[in-house]
């Protein structure tokens, strides 16, 4: 055995009912006087409550999906004004990832606080969309130095885009078995992160206000996201992200609809991965225990549903083939990529 594994450097505090006390905590910690508060309209009431002791000089609500270039823009412009000295984020992936933005630019520290199963709070990924393009990257300045995980907090998500971004978490877990700088510590942790999310999953379908299940799921999102994080983007996330930017879809049931088919897809030519996803999911293969969960779910399952019109699916297989990582366990052909989206199209 022989690997080289990166640790991300990041305090995380998990604890129902807490985020207000934990969160007052980081900030005193990295000695900021003069926060900017990113959150949507969606996580507003949230975001008053546990910001509600902090030294708050803008609260900036302008959260667009995607991350679209203007918005980062307004968002970095605003920081600027108030002199802001760190940033605190309050809601989904959209949120985080604007912070992300500002940071990127500017390098003030974040305090992220997640109420959905996003992931993006672990990870040095960032992404914007400009002219129907997202592009990602990493750089270690828009990390979070900290998250405040609260399940508490992800009560009042609705069941299905609970299961939608516990979806997207379980597609980080995926990836991470074959991503291009997978190793055994990434790939024990997505384990366990399947193992928790198809535990949790249902649990918040079947009682949206019990704690077990969204604790679990929670619990799950981060160790899929800190595996994620470390090994890298796989061919999943790259599929994703093209569609997402190219007809600006919903970030987390796309996800959803698009991991059972490149698990289908992966699978055969990954036997070890296939086992180990196989046994987190308690299954006797990864792909049946993906779909049994899926079902089980009632998850979306076509980008049709999803508002991806059927003539972009060539021009989005062109742009997949053309982001696919190298290392992709079995060869990325347009004929391939082609069918595979045609078929997440269709629910085939």
């Amino acid at each position: 055995m022989r690997f080289v594994h990166d640790t991300l450097p990041q305090r995380v505090r998990f604890a129902s009912g807490a985020a207000a006390e934990s969160l007052a905590a980081e900030v005193a910690a990295l000695g900021a006087r003069r926060v900017m508060v990113v959150a949507g309209a969606s996580a507003r009431e949230a975001a008053e409550r546990v910001t509600a002791g902090l030294p708050v000089v803008h609260r900036h609500d302008d959260v667009v999906m995607h991350v679209p270039a203007e918005v980062a823009a307004r968002a970095r412009a605003a920081a600027a004004e108030r002199d802001v000295d760190a940033l605190v984020s309050v809601g989904g992936g959209s949120a985080t990832g604007l912070a992300k933005a500002v940071a990127l630019t500017t390098g003030l520290p974040i305090v992220a606080v997640p109420t959905t199963y996003a992931g993006s709070e672990a990870t040095a990924v960032w992404g914007l969309t400009e002219d129907s393009v997202k592009t990602t990257g990493t750089d270690p300045r828009v990390l979070p130095r900290a998250v405040v995980y609260d399940a508490s907090l992800t009560l009042s998500l609705p069941v299905g885009l609970s299961v939608a971004s516990g979806l997207n978490a379980l597609a980080h877990c995926v990836d991470s078995m074959w991503a291009p700088r997978t190793d055994p510590i990434d790939q024990a942790l997505a384990a366990e992160g399947v193992r928790a999310l198809r535990t949790g999953l249902p649990l918040v379908v079947k009682d949206p206000g019990a704690l077990d299940g969204r604790e679990q799921t929670l619990y799950g999102a981060y160790l899929a996201a800190a595996a994620f994080a470390s090994a890298g983007s796989g061919l999943h996330h790259k599929v994703c992200h093209v569609l997402g930017g190219m007809f600006n879809l919903p970030h987390a049931q796309t996800h959803a609809v698009v991991l059972p088919h490149v698990l289908a897809f992966n699978a055969p030519s990954a036997p070890d991965a296939e086992r180990r996803l196989a046994a987190a999911f308690g299954s006797p293969t990864a792909v049946e225990g993906l779909v049994g969960l899926r079902d089980r779910l009632g998850a979306p399952r076509s980008l049709a549903s999803l508002g991806m019109p059927r003539d972009g699916v060539a021009a989005a297989a062109e742009a997949v083939v053309a982001a696919a990582p190298a290392d992709n366990p079995r060869p990325v052909t347009l004929d391939a990529i082609t069918a595979l989206v045609r078929n997440a199209w269709e629910d085939r």
